[in-house]
């Protein structure tokens, strides 16, 4: 296997591109190729396999949608980082779409399925953690369902955005976290 890390980077961003805008089936490595603009076989040399491919996408999307440490400076908030969480999901609107194209995948391949537990599982803990550590008025399990009430939103900004025309999404994040997480929470 090659091992030229921007080339490899390179590749794998020409395939979240490929997938976002082709789906699963049209993932191929020629496809990679041609969207990376290399040589036909040259994706061949860094993916023993399509599904080694599709686990190397995955991680790369991490990557790529890693809060800036910029925006994580001053007191932590939860609705501004929501509201970073989605301002994030429309600059990458490729690596949500091959994100989520990557979880439908996974409902047919057993290894993918295997490989997106552990990667989402480590994810969701880091995740929470990082959001008790900050000292945010959340406990774990409110952390959680922020987590499905965002993807939520987020699958239907990306697959049916006239969906929440009438529904500004600010107005939206509020009131989960007003009613996910009440600064009172009663006894």
């Amino acid at each position: 296997m090659r091992q030229n890390p921007e080339r490899r980077t390179a590749l794998l961003d020409a395939a979240i591109e490929v997938l976002a805008r082709e789906g699963s089936r049209g993932l191929t490595l020629r496809a990679v190729d041609a969207e990376a603009g290399v040589p036909t076989g040259t994706a061949s040399n860094y993916f023993a396999h399509r599904g080694h491919l599709l686990a190397q996408i995955l991680h790369r999307t991490r990557e790529r949608l890693v809060p800036d440490p910029a925006d994580l400076t001053g007191p932590p908030d939860t609705r501004m980082l929501l509201g970073q969480l989605r301002d994030r999901m429309r600059r990458e609107r490729s690596v949500h779409v091959a994100w989520l194209e990557l979880r439908l995948e996974a409902t047919r391949r057993p290894e993918l399925q295997a490989e997106l537990t552990r990667f989402q599982g480590a994810e969701l803990e880091a995740n929470v953690a990082w959001h008790l550590d900050a000292g945010l008025p959340e406990d774990r399990q409110g952390v959680v369902l922020l987590y499905l009430a965002m993807l939520g939103l987020i699958v239907d900004d990306l697959t049916v955005p006239a969906l929440l025309e009438p529904y500004p999404v600010e107005g939206l994040i509020a009131t989960m976290v007003e009613r996910l997480l009440p600064q009172d929470p009663a006894d």
